[in-house]
């Protein structure tokens, strides 16, 4: 039986974890979350795949280019969280179950961070734990996903 495959995608900013506002996203560098979500899938029995762009269309297109070939997808969509129904569209319209996480409580934030033009469409959101919200997320999705498909 093939491993299952999730992909981890990374939104606009988070290459600056460990530097931008650490009072709000901790001192966690994108390179130790990245670490952090390796060593939860050897121990969960997945590989993951991470990506990061600041870019909405390269965003879009790994999500165009995981049919196929990932289970699932663990998004940090960051900002275009509250912007992007082109990125909403597009995990819609691959139909891969998806996990929404953020390092801080979007809801205990500015109004307007309030509002996620994903969490619609995900399988569910993880929020406010830091780094851990994408171990947690991960754990989530692949228990997840192993209900869709149990192991023969």
């Amino acid at each position: 039986m093939p491993i299952m495959q999730v992909l981890v995608l990374h939104g606009p900013n988070l290459n600056l974890l460990g530097q931008r506002e650490p009072e709000v996203y901790g001192s966690t560098t994108l390179a130790q979350i990245n670490a952090l979500l390796e060593t939860e899938a050897a121990q969960l029995s997945v590989k993951i795949v991470c990506y990061q762009s600041n870019h909405e269309g390269e965003l879009i297109t790994a999500i165009h280019q995981a049919m196929g070939v990932f289970a699932g997808i663990l998004i940090n969509p960051a900002a275009y969280t509250h912007t992007s129904l082109a990125i909403r569209d597009a995990l819609s319209g691959v139909g891969i179950p998806t996990v929404e996480v953020h390092l801080s409580n979007i809801y205990r934030r500015e109004s307007f961070r309030h509002h996620s033009h994903i969490a619609g469409i995900a399988v569910g959101q993880v929020a406010g734990f830091g780094a851990n919200s994408y171990r947690l997320g991960l754990q989530a999705l692949v228990e997840h996903l192993q209900t869709l498909t149990p192991p023969q």
